[in-house]
């Protein structure tokens, strides 16, 4: 018997009146983010540090119009690739855990799992350390009271405390900080050329820059910061209403993603052009005159934190844990914030560590692609938008084990794309994919995995 997408098939796994903090990995009924709601969830989850970072770590490579082309294609790219792989967690309410069992197995979804967790651990961890230090540089300010380790530990379990309340706690976060998040990007990025107009004419504007191997790898890098919430999009998307369609959607994305990823990456540039300086907190210390106006920049930078942190580096690995050790969410999400204390993040911020994060940026993109194209084509090529909820909940069915053809498509990916490392997550889609789709016609051992 195969259930061809309505989800009342599945009720017995459902939560019909999900709690906040109740977060399943069951087929999703209750959808509780409407069109606006969405739009502001990742708009207040893409304003990332790492964004910054990139930004400033093309100083000497790009100048300004190749930069502002490059966001724009990479956001482009993002938008599409999130309503592509977003479709099955719409249609069956089903997160990134359940639709990589079809293509990986039950078992072999512990390699997506990994893949995913560890960067976004790293993120939380990394973001949590330029909030806490906005919030000490507050402190200092206001108060004359500066300890960077009393702020780091407090803001984490702040974060830990709100991520508990699951979406229903992203709900509420996000769409009231979406309005502050704008006006004060706005701000910052009027306030960066007033305060640095000069250098950034002769630096950025006059300067000849390539549109060769550096600019796409410009795009790469800031996809990148975003290809791991493209690999567990249905994570989210399975809590958008039915009725937005997949236009809709990718409208949703571009407007979310672009000007977000725009501001902060040409902030990074244009500061760092200038002034020498990688560290967020320290650019804007010096970019901003007026203590009042340096207060609330410093707390949009924590709040940012907080709102990206809990979007996308807390719920990816907390479902992932969900599955493999059978945790609750609650619990998952407090782990989750514990490891991220284990990132170091104080040696990720430093001057010389922006190349560093480049890299990281790269290599994890390597193998974040590859899995994306093996759930795109297990999707849309092998399953025709077609999935079989029983399957995927049958821990002793067809996709029980491992799926021998998905693990050997994600090594030949990541593979081609650490040879062109610079396009890493380009290179390896039709490696990975191509190998998939050959792999689950002529492999014997993956053949059950077509039921």
């Amino acid at each position: 018997m195969t259930h061809t997408g309505t989800i009342a098939d599945h009720a017995p796994h459902a939560l019909d009146d999900k709690r906040p903090g109740e977060e399943s990995l069951a087929p999703q009924t209750t959808r509780i983010m409407d069109p606006w709601s969405y739009l502001f969830a990742w708009l207040g989850g893409c304003v990332s540090i790492g964004t910054f970072t990139v930004g400033s770590g093309l100083v000497g490579t790009l100048n300004l119009i190749q930069t502002v082309v490059a966001i724009a294609i990479g956001c482009t790219v993002i938008g599409l690739a999130l309503m592509i792989n977003g479709r099955a967690g719409h249609k069956y309410g089903i997160p990134f855990m359940v639709q990589a069992r079809s293509s990986f197995g039950f078992a072999g979804t512990r390699l997506p799992a990994l893949v995913r967790s560890v960067p976004a651990i790293v993120w939380y961890g990394f973001q949590s350390w330029i909030g806490a230090g906005a919030l000490n540089l507050v402190s200092e300010t206001m108060f004359g009271y500066s300890n960077i380790w009393v702020f780091f530990i407090g803001f984490q379990f702040l974060q830990i405390a709100l991520s508990v309340l699951g979406f229903h706690g992203i709900k509420w976060l996000e769409n009231i900080g979406a309005v502050f998040i704008i006006g004060a990007l706005i701000y910052m990025f009027f306030s960066v050329i007033g305060q640095y107009g000069d250098q950034i004419s002769t630096n950025l504007i006059q300067a000849e820059g390539t549109w060769g191997a550096p600019f796409w790898g410009a795009t790469m890098l800031f996809l990148g910061v975003y290809s791991t919430m493209m690999l567990n999009v249905s994570d989210y998307s399975r809590e958008l209403q039915h009725r937005v369609g997949s236009v809709r959607q990718v409208v949703i994305y571009a407007n979310s993603i672009l000007p977000a990823t725009l501001f902060m990456g040409m902030i990074g540039l244009m500061v760092s052009s200038a002034t020498g300086e990688v560290d967020p907190i320290k650019v804007f210390s010096s970019a901003v005159d007026n203590p009042i106006l340096l207060v609330v920049t410093l707390l949009f930078i924590a709040f940012a934190q907080v709102t990206t942190n809990i979007l996308n580096n807390v719920v990816p690995p907390a479902y992932a844990m969900m599955d493999v050790f059978k945790l609750s969410f609650k619990s998952a999400a407090v782990i989750v914030g514990l490891l991220a204390f284990a990132t170091f993040p104080w040696l990720l911020v430093r001057d010389e560590s922006a190349a560093g994060l480049g890299l990281f940026i790269q290599t994890y993109s390597a193998f974040l692609g590859p899995i994306f194209a093996i759930l795109v084509v297990d999707y849309y090529v092998i399953r025709r938008q077609t999935l079989n909820l029983d399957h995927h909940y049958d821990a002793d069915g067809p996709y029980r084990g491992w799926n021998p053809a998905a693990v050997i498509a994600t090594v030949v990916g990541v593979i081609v794309a650490l040879i062109f490392s610079g396009i890493s997550w380009y290179a390896s889609l039709i490696p990975a994919g191509v190998t998939y789709w050959l792999l689950m016609q002529y492999l014997p051992s993956a053949q059950r995995f077509r039921a």
